[in-house]
């Protein structure tokens, strides 16, 4: 869902080019060596604000924070790093008590033998990172099939799991194919986003939402194995959170950090097999959207990969994209029409360009009329 107009506001107000060049050289740092280059940078004159403000909506601040670690004490700004580090220790409470809850959600379905697959959170974050700590994760994610979903919600009802009253509507259900599932109150609560589709309206769907159940791998942890999302899957839906986080005009660089470290982690066979996986779901466009906006980002990397991503939305200029990932606030920034990137991620093919096109204004319209309150 999109941010609060809120969470904008003295970004908007004021010039913050310099700081958004500061957290964008943290990750280019984190990515590249930063125990050799950290020192070099210097945020003399910048807004501490400022840079916390864009770490934190972007989900980068623990990026941010291992970057500036690598630096000598007296090169680091003090009142960012003291914030990074608080922020950093908020992220550590925040994720392990997302684990638990996942352990406790593992049990349940697998004691009802239903077929799932766990999605983003501290566990893709260790298997990219060697962290279970890297973002934020305040929700447990989970994916299984339409014909397993009334099912694991019963199961998630076993332990205290209660429908969220946002999530009961048919825009929910039946065009985001997801509800919120909630578990207690105030800061103990605990939320479950019980998934069977994997993109909003708006942007290209995968063909076969089944196959990323069939392709799950085992990641054990507490001495238990947990299923999770395989090594490509994880940087296809990376690329759908991005495409995603466009459409809502969100920053992302977050997802797009995760679509560098998945990519890190393919040899030149496995890129291909890649991108084989993602012409036979429909989102080739998608996938090479993601690792475009990485090379924005982050810099290229001259693989296959980035190769076949440069002329991806090519309408749309490196400067305007990377501010799209990274500050979609800005007023001065161009955004194209949604219509025309939706074309775009179609593969320009007039059928499929319809029928998501059409899929979009019937959920627009059903969120019209038919979305209520929570408190109704």
């Amino acid at each position: 869902m999109a941010l609060p107009e809120s969470s904008y506001e003295r970004l908007r107000v004021g010039d913050c080019t310099d700081e958004i060049a500061y957290v964008r050289a943290c990750l280019r740092l984190y990515f590249a060596a930063p125990a050799a280059s950290a020192g070099q940078m210097s945020a003399a004159g910048l807004s501490a604000a400022a840079i916390a403000d864009i770490a934190r909506l972007n989900k980068v601040a623990a990026f941010a924070w291992k970057t500036l670690s690598h630096a000598p004490a007296g090169d680091r700004p003090v009142e960012l790093f003291q914030w990074l580090d608080t922020y950093r220790r908020q992220t550590v409470s925040m994720n392990a008590a997302c684990l638990m809850d996942s352990m406790a959600i593992h049990r349940a379905l697998c004691d009802r033998r239903i077929d799932f697959v766990f999605l983003k959170g501290p566990f893709q974050q260790h298997l990219l990172y060697g962290d279970h700590f890297m973002k934020p994760s305040g929700d447990v994610d989970i994916l299984v099939s339409p014909a397993g979903f009334a099912n694991a919600r019963d199961a998630l009802r076993s332990i205290g799991y209660e429908v969220s009253g946002k999530s009961r509507s048919v825009w929910w259900i039946r065009f985001l194919g997801e509800q919120h599932m909630v578990r207690g109150e105030g800061p103990r609560s605990s939320t479950v986003d019980l998934h069977y589709r994997l993109q909003q309206p708006g942007s290209p769907s995968p063909r076969d939402g089944d196959g990323f159940l069939r392709r799950k791998r085992l990641v054990r942890i507490a001495g238990a194995e947990v299923p999770f999302t395989s090594a490509a899957d994880t940087l296809m839906l990376s690329c759908i959170s991005v495409a995603k986080a466009l459409f809502n005009r969100e920053p992302c660089a977050g997802y797009v950090c995760d679509i560098r470290a998945s990519a890190n982690r393919l040899d030149e066979a496995d890129q291909r097999r890649v991108l084989d996986a993602a012409v036979s779901q429909g989102l080739e466009d998608t996938l090479l959207l993601g690792l475009r906006a990485a090379d924005v980002l982050l810099g290229g990397t001259g693989t296959l990969l980035s190769e076949r991503a440069k002329p991806i939305l090519s309408r749309i200029g490196n400067e305007d994209l990377l501010n799209m990932v990274i500050a979609p606030w800005l007023p001065s920034l161009r955004w194209p029409q949604r219509r025309t990137v939706l074309w775009e991620l179609c593969g320009r093919a007039p059928v499929r360009y319809l029928a998501e096109a059409g899929w979009a204004a019937s959920a627009d319209l059903s969120r019209r009329i038919f979305e209520r309150p929570a408190s109704q």
